[in-house]
């Protein structure tokens, strides 16, 4: 199963709503708050790649306050 952690970096007055926004993402496992360049760490799983590259693309990214993102697929 494919999965990937997407680092986020928000607007800086986004926190508990976009982290209930986040987690009920289909395929969104996991959310964690970060100190440094990125807010928020996602751990994302999918049946596919295809799966994984929409749900990223399409559903993480077109939060809103998202000013940025990082996505680092796991390969074991």
């Amino acid at each position: 199963m494919p999965k990937a952690y997407v680092l986020i970096n928000t607007d800086p007055e986004v926190e508990e709503e976009f982290i209930e926004k986040l987690k009920s993402i289909e395929g969104v496992k996991e959310v964690t708050s970060v100190y440094g360049i990125y807010d928020f760490v996602a751990l994302v799983e999918a049946d596919s790649l295809e799966k994984l590259k929409e749900i990223i693309t399409w559903k993480i990214r077109k939060l809103g306050s998202i000013r940025s993102t990082v996505t680092l697929v796991a390969v074991s």
